[in-house]
């Protein structure tokens, strides 16, 4: 969904290349740009969204500091030859709900990534982000908010907290350190605008402190304005 998005950007910005092999030592595949010492650089990991896969949002890291270590992991449920999902939608008319099976086994592989990708590139939680799109950004959510102490912030593109998580979530102190930066097109037709303003009531009712952006006219995708904004909120998230 993404791909034409983040050719532009590679082709912008001109940053370093990034490794193109798939790499399968963590427990989720993934694709890597880091330096040759990443010890001590902020971790940025990009979680895809429904049939979508690691190639599709790695091309933002290219419009990021050059130095940082960027991951982007594959979804581990396949949906066709080149496309996965975290999940499966439960059916229904009601509020998008994921089946618990699979949000659980996803969150599980994920929580392991992260604490893997930590050790192997020598930094620290505070340094670590998610940032997902879609079904990427409401694993961030399932993960970030369930075990904050595992990162620094989480950057929800297009995303919801769904009714299970939102039924189990209570304030408690280890929250109150985590970044969310939430961006939210107002013309998606995927996850509708008010999923992005619920989540946002949510997170502010937990204790925290969300960045909150709309994108005027925007569909289901991330724009390069949002980009910037991201960068901009990365970058303040580490001082």
């Amino acid at each position: 969904m993404l791909k034409l998005f983040a050719l532009a950007l590679t082709l912008i910005a001109g940053a370093a290349h990034a490794d193109s092999t798939l790499h399968t030592d963590l427990p989720l595949a993934y694709l890597e740009q880091a330096q040759g010492d990443a010890r001590n650089q902020p971790l940025v990991i990009f979680l895809h969204g429904f049939g979508s896969n690691e190639e599709d949002l790695f091309g933002i890291k290219d419009a990021l500091p050059s130095t940082w270590t960027y991951l982007s992991a594959r979804a581990p449920l396949p949906v066709d030859p080149n496309g996965y999902r975290w999940f499966a939608r439960k059916p229904g008319d009601g509020d998008y709900d994921g089946e618990s099976a699979d949000l659980q086994s996803s969150a599980k592989l994920i929580k392991a990534f992260v604490t893997q990708a930590t050790a192997k590139y020598h930094t620290q939680s505070d340094r670590v982000f998610l940032v997902g799109f879609s079904q990427g950004a409401i694993m961030s959510y399932e993960v970030g908010l369930r075990q904050p102490e595992l990162l620094r912030g989480i950057a929800a593109l297009s995303g919801s907290v769904l009714p299970v998580l939102k039924a189990e979530l209570k304030p408690n102190e280890a929250l109150g350190k985590l970044a969310i930066f939430i961006g939210h097109g107002t013309l998606d037709q995927a996850l509708p605008y008010v999923s992005a303003m619920r989540a946002n009531e949510v997170l502010l009712g937990l204790g925290l402190k969300p960045e909150f952006h709309g994108y005027p006219g925007m569909p289901h995708t991330v724009s390069e304005t949002e980009v910037q904004d991201l960068k901009a909120w990365l970058e303040k998230s580490l001082k």
